[in-house]
């Protein structure tokens, strides 16, 4: 009976240690990365005039594929709504979810996801037109505000509106962009969604982005980031060390300009993020300067924000809680050690 019982154990943790590295396997047999996006949020994922993707968001899906697969180019994107991106993950349709994703308790414990490290810390905001008046957000008593279906900002309106004796009227959409048309077409009196994708909406979407303004308060903490599949804990690792090296250069002033040279460096803690001593990349299945192709492709994670939503994009947002630690952010790297 024991013997059987040791044999089964065995194999119950071979089959734990295949379930852990599938997605792994999978994407570099197939030799593309299925990455589940948005269609149209400004600055984190929208197609271009030519159909390619841009965004925060699309950056990452990039670099985790130039990690993974050494070609950042490597990436099949799907555009999914509120509704369907975590089934698209649960069913294996998609390898990562990068979709500007709110992290919950309850996401957390019962999707069957694992979430993967912070990459964006927002806010659930209002944008309104600026000759309505409204300053604050209890100004917004009896508003008609639209809001999109199957997202965290739907039931914090509620939550909010009960708690603070706000009697607004929710106008619910299946469909973001949809959202922006009727909001934009005046039919809305405000739009609720997170903060700076009321800027990129107002940039990218306003039929004249002067005559609106988004209100400086916000109602929630939206916390943004990646999911991937539960028991598979390897490609999980890989998704929340490559946040962390984004991070890691950013303090260690490694740029994708400097990267080739920075290699070459005798400061320790550089020599271990880029593979030249420490040997972890091959930890995690993949070469050990697996974050040297990545910085190669996308930059850190300053010049990520910087391009995509920061100071050199159209919503020129500042960084805020979204700076490194040491500058009175929240961004703060694990050691690779």
């Amino acid at each position: 009976m024991m013997r059987k019982m040791v044999i089964a154990a065995g194999v119950l943790a071979a089959s734990t240690v295949i379930a852990q590295a599938a997605t792994l396997d999978t994407v570099k047999s197939r030799g593309t990365l299925v990455c589940g996006v948005s269609a149209g949020f400004a600055g984190f994922s929208a197609p271009d005039s030519q159909g390619n993707y841009k965004g925060l968001d699309v950056d990452y899906c990039r670099a985790l594929a130039a990690g993974v697969l050494g070609d950042p180019n490597k990436v099949r994107y799907v555009s999914l709504t509120a509704q369907n991106r975590f089934t698209a993950l649960q069913s294996g349709e998609i390898d990562v979810l990068y979709r500007n994703s709110t992290q919950t308790y309850l996401r957390g414990v019962t999707l069957g996801l694992r979430q993967g490290p912070i990459n964006f810390y927002d806010g659930q905001g209002f944008v309104v037109k600026k000759d309505l008046g409204v300053k604050e957000i209890k100004d917004l008593k009896g508003a008609t505000v639209c809001v999109a279906q199957g997202t965290t900002h739907e039931v914090t309106l509620g939550d909010y509106g009960r708690a603070n004796n706000i009697d607004w009227k929710p106008l619910v959409f299946d469909r973001v962009d949809t959202m922006y048309q009727t909001f934009f077409g005046g039919r809305c009196d405000a739009m609720t969604q997170d903060a700076s994708a009321l800027a990129g909406a107002v940039t990218t979407a306003a039929p004249n982005p002067a005559d609106y303004v988004v209100l400086p308060q916000t109602i929630s903490k939206e916390p943004l980031g990646p999911f991937t599949r539960n028991g598979d804990e390897v490609w999980s690792d890989i998704v929340t060390w490559l946040h962390y090296g984004l991070i890691e250069a950013e303090e260690l002033g490694v740029t994708q300009a400097n990267v080739d040279e920075m290699t070459k460096s005798q400061t320790p803690a550089i020599q271990r993020l880029l593979g030249a001593t420490g040997d972890l990349g091959s930890r995690l299945g993949l070469d050990n300067k697996w974050l040297v192709t990545v910085i190669k492709a996308t930059g850190n994670y300053g010049e990520i924000y910087e391009r995509n939503v920061g100071k050199a994009s159209p919503l020129k947002l500042e960084r805020g809680l979204n700076g490194l630690w040491s500058k009175g952010g929240l961004m703060y790297a694990v050691p690779f050690k």
